[in-house]
């Protein structure tokens, strides 16, 4: 396994267990424009970016593992969320990774954009029926805002931005 897998894989555990540890520390916050999301919401949807780099370093079975851990993990900092979090993790990232797997092979920012959507709606209908959070529009709407545009776009973005400042700065023939 390359090390970059390993630096995925940890940061998609870390980002499970972040999500957990901060929704039942601080419960539901206000996210502006008169939204509201769970307290964990931009960590969950950067598992679902992360899940992608896992998929794409070590594989899906390494998906399923992290999922495995960072449920092991939730239930040592909060068992009240173990069962909603698992469950709606992992129906989340089988949706995103069956989306996200055929869309990678043209191009790694539209299947991104694609899996994470699908990912976010079945994370966030999910957990927050399973952990028995209201499900209204001001907080749906506010869970996709954050995992979508804070965790997803705005990832993307900056990726693209670098890998295109990359291509157009000139190289010296040397390598200097």
């Amino acid at each position: 396994m390359p090390r970059p897998g390993y630096s995925a894989l940890a940061a998609y555990i870390t980002t499970i267990t972040a999500a957990n540890w901060l929704t039942h520390r601080y419960g539901l916050i206000p996210i502006g424009f008169g939204l509201t999301a769970t307290a964990g919401t931009i960590a969950a949807g950067a598992a679902l970016l992360t899940r992608d780099l896992v998929q794409d370093t070590l594989g899906r079975t390494w998906v399923l593992a992290g999922i495995a851990a960072g449920a092991a993990l939730t239930a040592l900092t909060s068992p009240a969320l173990t069962l909603a979090s698992t469950t709606a993790f992992l129906a989340a990232e089988l949706a995103d990774m069956a989306v996200y797997t055929p869309l990678r092979d043209r191009g790694w920012a539209r299947a991104v954009l694609a899996s994470n959507t699908v990912g976010a709606i079945v994370d966030t209908l999910l957990f927050l029926w399973l952990a028995g959070f209201p499900i209204t529009a001001t907080i749906v709407g506010g869970q996709l805002v954050g995992k979508l545009a804070w965790a997803t776009l705005l990832p993307v973005v900056a990726v693209l931005a670098a890998r295109r400042w990359r291509r157009a700065v000139p190289r010296h023939p040397l390598g200097t």
